[in-house]
């Protein structure tokens, strides 16, 4: 449910409506507009007597909301949210581009990737060091190691670093981890989320292979019931019929989801094509449509990397990607909502 206030309510009659709706153990979400206030009531707000609130002075309208997902409602919160990740900004206006190798693989490897994503424009440095992977075999990343030399890489650039976390007791690790990254087969693991909605630190939560809008803001949800609202969304494609592709981006899904919440959103185009030269193009379209951001995997070896080489850029063609996505930029659709 939500409450729209008229302008400069009455501060003694908007405390005893906020008092009166706790009462009955309803939690309220202030979302302050240019022009309006919202109440956004979360609980069992089937208590609640509409026809009571509507009458009160200071009330503009009344609204139930029929959708599950409440605190990622743009309904509850109509201006766009603004994750800052230690200065960096995603959302709100803010385009932030997420770049380096799919896994730590040295301490060479990842500074010199560092260094030169960083010199592309690149605001944040990603890399795994707990790597889910189909077969028990592949390569699982250096997994503590790993962290130790994403947070030397940090040292070296001053970039935050962007990590995926693999299982709850990993959470010890990842204390030094600026953003922490939730993949795509951990999307509805609903423990890990609640544990994340214990913390303070951004989130980046992957769309499931097969998941619908309604159930990755479900996921959401979890991590920001628990009180951590700094939540970042990433489409990178879903699994369908089509084999060319190592996954179908739905681009669709980022104007759509700009009418649904109000959290900042970014697209994988590489994990999503699987292919290093559909990277760019799939790049463009999506900060065409309105992404807030891009999940750019860069190697400087790609021939030789030990995960996903053949969807890896080089340096140079990063490099390149960044100048044809700051001619669109201008251009950028952000009218959905």
């Amino acid at each position: 449910m939500i409450v729209v206030l008229k302008d400069n309510p009455n501060q003694k009659q908007l405390d005893n409506l906020v008092q009166w709706l706790k009462s009955m153990n309803i939690d309220i979400h202030f979302s302050q507009g240019k022009n309006t206030t919202i109440l956004g009531l979360i609980g069992d707000t089937s208590i609640v007597d509409i026809d009571l609130i509507s009458a009160l002075d200071i009330v503009e309208s009344v609204k139930r909301i029929t959708e599950p997902y409440k605190n990622a409602n743009r309904k509850f919160h109509p201006q766009d949210t603004v994750v800052d990740v230690n200065g960096v900004k995603v959302g709100g206006g803010n385009f932030q581009i997420i770049a380096g190798p799919c896994s730590v693989e040295s301490l060479d490897q990842i500074c010199s990737v560092a260094e030169s994503v960083k010199a592309s424009g690149a605001g944040m440095l990603r890399g795994g060091a707990f790597k889910p992977r189909t077969s028990p075999y592949a390569f699982q990343g250096m997994r503590d190691k790993g962290i130790d030399l994403l947070l030397e890489a940090k040292k070296a650039t001053g970039l935050p670093i962007v990590s995926e976390i693999m299982d709850l007791s990993q959470m010890p690790l990842f204390e030094e981890v600026d953003v922490i990254q939730v993949g795509a087969r951990n999307m509805q693991n609903f423990e890990l989320l609640k544990e994340l909605g214990k913390t303070t630190k951004p989130i980046l939560l992957k769309r499931g292979l097969s998941s619908t809008l309604q159930e990755l803001l479900m996921s959401a949800e979890y991590i920001m019931a628990g009180g951590n609202g700094r939540v970042i969304l990433c489409e990178r494609g879903i699994r369908t019929f089509e084999t060319t592709t190592r996954n179908t981006l739905d681009l669709s899904a980022v104007p759509l989801l700009k009418t649904m919440t109000h959290l900042p959103i970014v697209v994988d185009p590489s994990h999503a094509t699987g292919l290093s030269k559909l990277v760019k193009p799939m790049a463009m379209a999506a900060v065409a449509c309105g992404a807030d951001g891009l999940l750019i995997e860069v190697h400087n070896d790609p021939i030789h990397a030990l995960c996903d080489g053949q969807q890896s850029l080089t340096p140079e063609a990063f490099t390149d990607l960044v100048k044809s996505v700051q001619n669109i930029l201008p251009f950028a659709f952000h009218g959905a909502h």
